[in-house]
């Protein structure tokens, strides 16, 4: 297949309308590799345009960048394709069309993880949290659970949130942050929010539970234990308060 420096996107259109009309007419599975590719370019077209105007893609990727994604999950999709289940299918464009969407929008959303920068989440766990729309507290309690192991990443205090899986995608740290930050303040006593920002460095270097109760002004020999249990306190606050729909705009 030609490989497309995409220089305008209305261009881009154009040539892809043009290669389609030069298809032959005949069924699926009688087209070649690269021919089935072109078949289903709009598709990637289509896909692309409506994660363009989405939150997650938002000044993260153009549009031009959401098509080479979309295209290349498009190219590994069509290798992938199990010709006895299409010719068994009552739909087969359908069906086809449902098994490479799920590849073309896959690139897609691992292209816009791998753009946004430093901060570390592990793919499946991403995943997870996507699917999981119709529980709404459980998915709000992956992402923070996901989000502060990662930024706890390499202490022992990991260990106790779970995730220690080696597949990552990366983020922005500092956006991260700075979003983390916006809930807590909306959620959190004074007292909270100072725990988790001074634990996960939102915006300066990490501090030990005992540092924190120093700075926080809590004395005694389990100063350490308060901290740890405000920490908790703080978490399960936000898991408690904090709307799926927040989750997902995000991700």
């Amino acid at each position: 297949m030609k490989k497309y420096n995409i220089q305008n996107y209305v261009r881009y259109k154009h040539d892809v309308a043009a290669s389609i009309k030069r298809l032959p007419q005949v069924p699926y599975h009688e087209l070649t590799r690269d021919q089935l590719v072109i078949k289903f370019l709009p598709l990637v077209e289509k896909l692309a345009r409506k994660f363009s105007t989405a939150q997650q893609a938002s000044g993260v990727m153009t549009i031009n960048d959401l098509l080479q994604e979309g295209n290349y999950g498009l190219t590994v999709g069509v290798d992938r394709i199990n010709w006895d289940t299409i010719l068994e299918s009552d739909n087969q464009e359908k069906t086809i069309k449902s098994f490479l969407s799920k590849r073309i929008k896959g690139a897609i959303r691992r292209g816009i993880d791998s753009n946004r920068g430093s901060m570390r989440i592990p793919e499946h766990k991403l995943n997870e949290i996507r699917k999981d729309l119709g529980e709404d507290k459980r998915m709000v309690q992956m992402f923070f659970n996901s989000v502060f192991t990662s930024l706890d990443a390499g202490t022992q205090e990991q260990q106790t949130m779970a995730y220690n899986i080696p597949e990552v995608k990366d983020y922005n740290k500092e956006l991260l942050a700075a979003y983390i930050k916006s809930l807590m303040l909306q959620y959190l006593n004074p007292k909270e929010f100072q725990v988790l920002r001074l634990s996960y460095g939102l915006d300066c270097n990490k501090m030990s539970a005992k540092e924190i109760a120093e700075v926080l002004g809590i004395k005694g020999t389990s100063s350490y234990v308060r901290i740890s249990q405000l920490k908790k306190q703080a978490i399960d606050k936000l898991v408690d308060n904090v709307s799926h729909s927040q989750v997902v705009d995000y991700l």
